[in-house]
């Protein structure tokens, strides 16, 4: 009996409680810091759709013209990746031999640093050049392939214009969104390169004893620009450059090709020049018509955000300027920062009426003050999270965003049971302050191991050594 009345008396303590009581000012010092740092790092962190996952990878490409599909199996990519097998930390090789062309994707253990297996790779295709065919004009090609690259917006532009027009508004558009710091690239689809053909007729050229090395020649010359050296007057030093580059299609048809005996061979004499694009490799079209398409890609670790604002902001910019008409129109399709949008919009409103729902409902139970308190627990550990997550250089994305609405659950449960314990106490004539000592200090470690449980069936996630391992390991940490 004596040993029972020993344990009612013994003064349970958790130490965060005690400090907290003992330091009240301190606390409220830091509740005011955890908010304003909070606000700070999720308006700072760079927000994306989707987590970034690092998975190295490495490219291998072969050119070697004249040969087909299995001439390139045999001679090229069989022997490059005997090679390359040997290479640790390789997880899987995968090759296409097709008309001209050897590809070869190493990919490597997600453990890998991605120079390091570049290195690696690079190594092994030197040891394999004793095997590859003598007259191969470039050595393999060697390359790591990010795919944290891909386009976060397509702006899609069409209208009653030209191809030549709508190529011009699309370089204007991709010199502008290049300048962006946000921006890696801009990819430009639905149209190619422009390019000069020049038919030539074989007929007229064996007439006039002229080979395709002579017009090879003849164009080669003429379309040049040379340095004139340097003039110095008034003692300023001016460099002079003769221009002889082609700008218009009659320079072109007016190469002289051949000179002999006084009889001039013009290139449009044996041949036909043509201003026109090269054949196609990729087509763009919305809504069944064709557009000409600009694929924006971000930086790695850039805000999406920030990024779509500034290319809004250009576009608008382009049309008040008129450096684009006002009837061109371009099409917003595949916006990723849309979609991030409205994640943020749910974790607000997740987080807004989580608050409101506990409040009101724990009103009937625990009277407004301690329903109020309760409320609190959910913004005030939404903002630490946002502090530690922006410390550890992580950026807001879909899986943070969720773990933080499944970690909304855990938080109310918690608070209401410590809430309750405290009433518990006070009923039992102790003071406030005791009663939150001993009530915290009593139901501390069972709260702490049944939270603990609940995170360790989510804690394998972040050891998971694979592609989906990297995209999930942020649910674990969040939580």
């Amino acid at each position: 009996m004596e040993s029972k009345e020993k344990n009612k008396n013994v003064v349970r303590d958790f130490f965060l409680t005690s400090f907290s009581l003992k330091n009240k000012n301190t606390i409220y010092l830091m509740t005011v810091i955890i908010v304003l740092f909070g606000i700070f790092s999720y308006r700072s962190m760079p927000k994306e759709l989707f987590p970034e996952v690092y998975f190295p990878t490495v490219l291998v490409n072969t050119v070697y013209p004249g040969n087909p599909p299995i001439d390139i199996e045999n001679l090229i990519t069989r022997q490059l990746e005997k090679e390359i097998e040997t290479v640790k930390g390789v997880k899987k090789i995968s090759s296409t031999s097709s008309q001209d062309v050897s590809a070869i994707i190493v990919e490597f253990n997600t453990n890998v640093d991605i120079d390091k297996a570049v290195d690696d790779v690079k190594d092994a295709v030197d040891k394999a050049k004793s095997d590859l065919p003598n007259d191969l004009d470039n050595d393999p090609i060697v390359q790591d392939i990010d795919f944290s690259e891909f386009p976060i917006i397509n702006i899609n532009l069409s209208g009653d214009f030209s191809l030549v027009e709508l190529k011009k508004y699309a370089d204007y558009l991709q010199d502008e969104f290049e300048k962006v710091t946000e921006i890696s690239k801009v990819n430009i689809q639905g149209i190619n390169e422009r390019e000069i053909l020049i038919n030539v007729d074989p007929y007229k050229m064996d007439a006039m004893q002229i080979s395709f090395k002579d017009i090879e020649n003849a164009i080669t010359s003429e379309n040049v620009s040379i340095s004139g050296g340097d003039l110095i007057t008034n003692n300023t030093r001016r460099s002079i450059r003769i221009i002889g580059e082609f700008t218009s299609m009659d320079q072109i048809r007016d190469i002289i090709v051949k000179h002999e005996k006084g009889y001039i061979v013009y290139l449009r004499d044996i041949a036909e020049v043509i201003d026109g694009y090269a054949d196609p490799d990729n087509y763009a079209r919305l809504d069944r018509q064709p557009v000409v398409s600009l694929q924006v890609v971000k930086k790695s670790g850039e805000n999406l955000l920030s990024a779509t604002d500034k290319i809004f902001e250009i576009l608008e910019q382009a049309r008040e300027s008129k450096a684009i008409p006002e009837n061109l129109t371009y099409t917003l399709t595949n916006d990723q920062s849309d979609r991030v949008r409205k994640q943020l919009a749910n974790l607000e409103n997740s987080m807004i009426m989580g608050i409101i729902f506990v409040i009101v409902i724990l009103f009937f139970f625990l009277g407004t003050r301690n329903a109020v308190l309760v409320g609190m627990a959910i913004p005030m550990s939404m903002f630490l999270s946002f502090v530690v997550l922006n410390l550890l250089g992580y950026r807001i994305n879909m899986i943070i965003l969720f773990a933080l609405i499944l970690a909304l659950g855990m938080l109310v449960d918690n608070a209401i049971v410590v809430i309750e314990n405290i009433h518990r106490y006070i009923d039992r004539g102790y003071n406030i302050t005791a009663a939150a000592r001993e009530a915290t200090g009593e139901i501390a470690m069972p709260i702490i191991s049944s939270t603990a449980t609940t995170l360790a069936a989510f804690l394998p996630l972040a050891f998971w050594h694979s592609m989906m391992g990297e995209f999930m390991k942020y649910m674990p940490i969040t939580l």
